[in-house]
């Protein structure tokens, strides 16, 4: 056998060029691990705020949205992260006392300074929008309206956030926001998915929203939105009904007779006439010789409650190629929508959110519900308040009779309603549409992004660099053979 100096020296890591080769390796490789380690380690996410007021007409809502800190807010969701409801009846019913609008807010208020982060309150925008109680206000007694807003004002300006003001939505507003909401929520709008049409209810108005497949938008311009979100276009439909939200709509509707088909059987409450006709939608109505008071009795009857409200909308009269009610321009409804609102409440206080749950279904359920009597019923809810127990029998004839009678739902496009209150943890409504849009966090067009994220493209230069490193090894080892060979003999001079 070779001696053990002659094997030491074929070996070929004692070649210096090997062990740099080998040293400059593994010194790239920890390199390379190390930086992507570091790269994409968990990072503390820091979150800007934004606050909206949703100023109703029966009551006051706070919703604070948050949305990741980034040069390009594009790229983040913005999300909701508290929400208040504020104590009391909505701002436009302290008209006779306006100063009482700012302090019902003060509450909901402090709840939001404590939710953001003091180091944000400077920089974090307050918006407050009010919807169609204000607007019947502003319509009955502007100064009272303007007296309202300059009370909410003061309070607001008093808390350390940057306050962008207040104002009154109009209806196409509100339902176009609505819109945004449920397809943003939804993450429609950003894959270019078909839209969900938007369905809302409240107490004085109510708006329905949606994307017509077919839709000349001249034949109604006024009911017409145009949308450009992440490089697509959108012609939305949209109309909001004042005076045909869920309250208001109940004061229009009676009472008819003194036995009232829409309230349960044995119900008897006396009530004061004047209070019925307190409302702008319903003023010019009120006669002009009326008893003080009256004994308002139920009968329950489904059918003929039906009727009455049918009374309320106009079908006669239509210049356009299709309409809904009151000669109101309004194409077929297609597709899937979100009920949201009083139409969420209603219809889960009835238990009738299922969507598996088909019209006529529904329909029966309704009409059990209005022939069971009163007594039956208040024991069944013994912790709901009496008054607006009472009027859910209404509530939910008067869906039914709008979604189907006034928009023309029928029994396939109805399986396609879904009564929703809130998508991935934000409530729906027009608020968060209306951020989006205050703050520009959906753009026009999508940004173009690189075909691989951070992490993957880290990844792969990393493989491709051994790779390399490997295959220029073996390359400089594969000439071993061929390397001139140094005598480590002695020479004879």
């Amino acid at each position: 056998p070779p001696p053990l100096s002659e094997m030491k020296e074929k070996n070929p890591w004692h070649k210096p060029l090997t062990i740099i080769i080998t040293v400059i390796g593994v010194i790239a490789i920890v390199a390379l691990v190390t930086v992507a380690g570091l790269q994409n380690r968990p990072v503390f996410q820091k979150y800007k705020y934004g606050i909206v007021l949703d100023a109703g007409s029966s009551h006051t809502a706070l919703y604070i949205y948050k949305w990741p800190a980034e040069k390009d807010n594009n790229t983040g969701r913005i999300e909701q992260k508290h929400s208040c409801k504020v104590k009391g009846k909505g701002i436009s019913s302290y008209a006779a006392v306006p100063e009482k609008a700012g302090m019902s807010l003060t509450e909901c208020m402090q709840e939001a300074e404590m939710q953001v982060p003091a180091w944000r309150h400077q920089e974090t925008p307050l918006y407050l929008g009010a919807t169609a109680g204000m607007r019947l206000l502003n319509m009955e007694n502007r100064v009272a309206s303007d007296k309202v807003f300059e009370a909410v004002e003061k309070t607001l300006q008093r808390f350390p956030f940057s306050y962008q003001g207040a104002r009154i939505l109009s209806g196409q507003e509100e339902g176009a926001f609505g819109w945004v909401t449920v397809n943003y929520l939804d993450d429609r709008l950003k894959q270019g998915l078909q839209t969900t049409g938007a369905l809302d209810l409240g107490g004085a108005s109510t708006q329905i929203s949606f994307v017509p497949r077919e839709y000349d938008i001249s034949e109604s311009p006024s009911n017409a939105v145009a949308f450009r979100l992440y490089g697509n276009y959108y012609n939305l439909y949209t109309h909001s009904f004042l005076c045909y939200g869920k309250d208001q709509a109940f004061l229009k509707s009676g009472p008819i007779t003194i036995s009232d088909p829409c309230f349960h059987p044995d119900y008897s409450v006396t009530r004061n006439y004047n209070t019925l006709y307190d409302s702008p939608c319903v003023s010019e109505r009120k006669p002009k010789v009326a008893p003080l008071n009256f004994i308002h009795t139920g009968e329950g009857n489904f059918l003929q409650c039906q009727e009455v409200i049918k009374s309320l909308f106009n079908f006669k009269s239509c210049k356009y190629s299709k309409c809904s009610f009151n000669g109101i321009f309004q194409p077929p409804v297609q597709g899937s929508f979100g009920a949201f609102s009083a139409y969420y409440f209603v219809m889960n206080f009835l238990n009738l959110t299922d969507g598996s749950m088909s019209l006529e279904t529904i329909t029966n359920y309704v009409a059990n519900y209005c022939s069971t009597p009163w007594n039956k019923i208040k024991k069944l809810h013994s912790d709901i308040n009496e008054k607006y127990l009472a009027e859910y029998c209404f509530s939910g004839t008067y869906i039914l009779t709008l979604l189907t009678e006034g928009y023309n739902f029928n029994t396939e496009t109805f399986s396609k309603i879904k009564f929703i209150k809130e998508i991935k943890g934000s409530d729906a409504g027009w608020t968060l549409g209306y951020m989006l849009n205050l703050t520009n966090m959906i753009p026009a067009e999508t940004k173009d992004s690189p075909p691989l994220p951070h992490a993957g493209y880290v990844s792969i230069v990393t493989v491709i660099v051994l790779l390399l490193f490997i295959l220029v090894t073996l390359f400089i080892l594969s000439f071993r053979s061929i390397w001139p060979k140094c005598s480590k003999e002695p020479q004879i001079v």
